[in-house]
């Protein structure tokens, strides 16, 4: 090849570990590209329908796996396009976890301490409400009456969504519309792109290779804006520093393929996977019931139907985040919306013997606009590994957008299988209590276990035996290639992730910019937020001294 383009850092994806680390960089001088492996829509292009070739097949990357399916986004901006806002931090306990390995997963540098002041400012820059019991979708009351009814608490869910802003259209998943969801599209993205970033879409990166003299070339090619199977062209770009951030079910995809050239890749790239230990529970709300047990009526349905569609996770039972419990048994059980084709598949029917056909299942779909969905975050034991590559991409297409059969293998061990029944149980006993709802488990049996939030498969950590990146998340062997999406985080949180992986990107920041200086980047580090609020950057100072080298 005789022409290659060259940049200072090369960012591969533009979710929350790509859009982060991609503005702070280019804020901070650097000449800045980031690929994208989707499309780039404007918020008018949403569209609130469900059919094939719509925007919601567009933005979404389905893959299904050997016992695990993951569900991401696709598209600039990435997994904050189509995810729920839902913003808790990680508890306490997460980063004190032993998990598989029996030996503490987390760096002894974090904790929920030394995380608290970059947590703090991903709040500065993404906007995040505490939602209160006047912002709850009637399935949030719902679920927050019934779990009060069985003796437990609620908490309504803090959210990236600007409450006086929001319509209620209840397609949040589909990409919101109205600027009411704080998505990357809104803060970080734009303010890269102010500082010179160039983002650009339908770039899908194949593999890194080394150049003579010890840059980077990023290899990629060019996807179809219509049928993803079908590419359009390919390239190389050269960088100085590479930082990867193309989802946990793509990262380690990325550098599998790349050890032909860059050589032995550390033990735990694409290891010790975790789906962030989620399962979902389907209640058929007896509405006679609810409204003589509870007090609840939904009146002539429209609003509790209208919820069904794609309103956020809004109430909580945080019951079981407790420190003091034995590891794999806390758990959080949040209200959720799910896309009603999975839904249809892989929800079981009720009773004694639970299936997912049959006329039982006609008569349960029929009452779809009585469903309440539980979504079950419990901690998993991280047992998911990646098999050899495909020839393409992070999986094999079989559909022109959005479905994928990859080589994830998740095979669920007896300490994840217990701690999902025990999850099980405490849904069944809250909503059946007072015959309120008949409740059962999604099926695994058909795509296996599933998840929207995969994590851990390039790992942090201060065992090389165990993790692929260092503190610093830098690659092990490696220098300067740095990953900063949910495949650092080293295990299921118990809560949604977006809040936490966010905040690690920003942790990462500085030691990306101390290892650019080294490569001859002349980069500086010290951006405010991105409407440039700064009152955040004063806890973090001292710790990004460190990390910087100061």
């Amino acid at each position: 090849m005789n022409s290659v383009e060259r940049t200072d850092v090369l960012v591969v994806g533009s979710g929350f570990g790509g859009a982060i680390p991609a503005y702070h960089l280019a804020a901070g001088g650097a000449k800045v590209v980031v690929l994208e492996r989707g499309p780039q829509l404007d918020p008018g292009e949403f569209e609130h329908d469900f059919k094939l070739g719509s925007s919601y097949t567009r933005i979404f990357d389905f893959v299904v796996g050997d016992g695990m399916s993951v569900l991401g986004g696709n598209c600039v901006g990435g997994g904050s396009v189509v995810y729920f806002a839902a913003m808790p931090r990680a508890p306490r306990f997460v980063f004190e976890r032993r998990g598989s390995i029996n030996r503490r997963m987390w760096p002894a540098s974090i904790s929920r301490d030394t995380l608290d002041p970059w947590y703090d400012r991903v709040a500065e820059s993404i906007p995040i409400t505490q939602q209160g019991w006047r912002d709850v979708s009637y399935a949030g009351g719902l679920w927050a009456a019934a779990c009060d009814h069985a003796g437990r608490t609620a908490n309504p869910v803090p959210a990236a969504v600007d409450t006086t802003a929001c319509v209620n259209c209840n397609w949040m998943m589909a990409g919101c519309r109205f600027g009411a969801k704080q998505s990357l599209l809104l803060n970080y993205l734009p303010a890269a792109v102010a500082h010179g970033a160039e983002i650009r879409p339908l770039h899908e990166v194949q593999r890194i290779s080394r150049g003579d003299d010890g840059h980077y070339r990023v290899h990629y090619m060019t996807v179809d804006p219509e049928d993803y199977r079908l590419t359009t062209g390919e390239g190389v770009i050269e960088a100085r520093l590479v930082v990867l951030a193309a989802g946990a079910a793509a990262t380690p995809v990325i550098l599998q393929r790349s050890e032909a050239e860059l050589g032995p890749m550390p033990y735990a790239v694409g290891r010790y996977f975790s789906g962030n230990g989620e399962r979902l529970n389907t209640a058929v709300i007896n509405e006679d019931r609810a409204r003589e047990v509870l007090g609840l009526d939904r009146g002539d349905g429209t609003a509790y139907a209208a919820f069904q569609i794609g309103k956020g996770p809004t109430v909580a039972n945080w019951d079981r985040l407790d420190g003091s419990l034995p590891e794999y048994t806390r758990y959080s059980l949040e209200q959720l919306y799910f896309p009603p084709g999975l839904g249809t598949i892989l929800a079981l029917t009720g009773g004694p013997d639970p299936m997912w056909f049959g006329l039982e299942k006609k008569e349960m779909l029929r009452r779809w606009q009585s469903w309440l969905i539980i979504f079950q975050m419990i901690e998993d034991d991280n047992e998911g590994v990646f098999g050899p590559p495909p020839a393409r991409g992070n999986a094999d297409r079989i559909s022109q957008q959005m479905l994928g059969v990859g080589s994830l293998s998740y095979k669920p061990t007896a300490n994840t299988q217990a701690a999902w029944a025990m999850a099980d149980a405490e849904c069944k006993e809250i909503l059946e209590r007072d015959g309120l709802a008949t409740v059962t488990p999604w099926t695994n049996d058909l795509v296996g276990a599933y998840t929207v939030h995969p994590l851990a498969s390039c790992r942090i950590g201060d065992d090389p035996r165990t993790s692929a990146l260092d503190d610093r998340h830098e690659l092990r062997g490696h220098p300067g290639i740095f990953v900063t999406d949910g495949s650092a985080v080293p295990g299921a949180l118990t809560v949604n992730p977006a809040m936490t992986i966010a905040a690690l990107a920003e942790r990462a920041v500085p030691g990306i910019v101390r290892a650019a200086r080294e490569r001859g980047v002349q980069v500086t580090y010290g951006a405010p937020a991105p409407d440039g609020s700064t009152s955040a950057r004063r806890a973090t100072a001292p710790l990004a001294s460190a990390l910087l080298g100061e």
